[in-house]
Order: C-alpha cells, then sequence, then structure tokens
C-alpha cells in the first residue's frame, strides 16, 4: 500500500489517498516491533500497537462490508461488531497477521467504495444518513487518531526513560 502524498487534484483522489496515507501511519506505528512489545499495554484501555491495528481492521468492515456494501456480520471476512471486541487480538496472531488483516480490509474497503459516488448516501442506525464522502472522512479522522495513539505507544516502547525536565 505504499502511497506518496498527492495535494492538488479531484477531490475522490485527495481524500482517498489521505485515507490511504493514514492507513500507511497506523501500520508504520507498530511494524518492526517485537511480538512482546506489540502487545505490551502501557495505558489501562485495551489500547496496544497491535490493538490499534486490529481495531482499524474491524473498522474497515464495519464501514464498508456491513454499512456500504450491506453484508450480515457472518458474510464478512472477520470481526464486525461496534463493540470492544474490536480490539481483541488472539494469543496466536501475530504483528504480521494483524498488519495483513488490516491491509487486505483496507483493499476490500476501496474496492466496496469504488462502487459508490461521494454524495451516495446509506443510513446507518447511529449516525442517520451519511455519504460515501462523510465515511471515508471519518475513516481519515479515525485512522489518523489511532496513529497518533500509536507514536505515542511506539515513543514508549523505544524511549522508556521518562524525560527529565529542564534544569
Amino acid at each position: 500500500m505504499s502511497t506518496h502524498g498527492i495535494t492538488n487534484g479531484a477531490e475522490r483522489a485527495l481524500v482517498e489517498n489521505m485515507l490511504d496515507r493514514n492507513r500507511e501511519a497506523l501500520i508504520g506505528t507498530a511494524r518492526g516491533l517485537s511480538e512482546a512489545d506489540a502487545r505490551r499495554r502501557l495505558v489501562t484501555s485495551l489500547t496496544t500497537p497491535i490493538s490499534l491495528i486490529k481495531h482499524a481492521a474491524a473498522a474497515e468492515r464495519i464501514w464498508f462490508q456491513r454499512f456500504w456494501a450491506g453484508l450480515d456480520e457472518s458474510d464478512c471476512d472477520g470481526y464486525s461488531r461496534r463493540d470492544e471486541g474490536t480490539f481483541a487480538v488472539a494469543d496466536d496472531e501475530s504483528l504480521a497477521d494483524v498488519i495483513a488483516e488490516f491491509e487486505r480490509a483496507s483493499r476490500r474497503s476501496r474496492e466496496i467504495a469504488s462502487r459508490f459516488d461521494l454524495d451516495d448516501t446509506v443510513d446507518i442506525p447511529r449516525e442517520g444518513t451519511v455519504s460515501m464522502r462523510w465515511t471515508l472522512l471519518a475513516m481519515i479522522q479515525e485512522f489518523a487518531r489511532h496513529a497518533g495513539h500509536g507514536d505515542i505507544l511506539r515513543e514508549q516502547i523505544d524511549n522508556p526513560t521518562p524525560c527529565q525536565p529542564n534544569a
């Protein structure tokens, strides 16, 4: 999914490129970590580097497979409920497995999104009527926020020494 940034062009291309860049940024926060570090709990929530990517894969399925493609949960290619289970990583899943899962879900999301115009709408239980434009922007926001979480976790993992105040 290697994507360079584009800064000019058609709205659809700009929005999709920004979403892909945020997908890559989220993966980048965990790439190269050991299995133990990917699972380290540094905050009280279920948020770990690997669980952020697992959650993102579920978000892709929820929004694109369930809501836009209209698939039943059983027809999705992985977990697709709107609950804390989106952060659950099985003991036998490696970081590489979870990254691959997110990349597969992202490819499928791109394919589903391509069937719709930006102004096409769908009714979502909690949100009401949303457009494809809104969905793509919401995913940009979601993945940018979680990439920020991942950046902070990665900083704590790579630099565990607390900052010393200036003397």
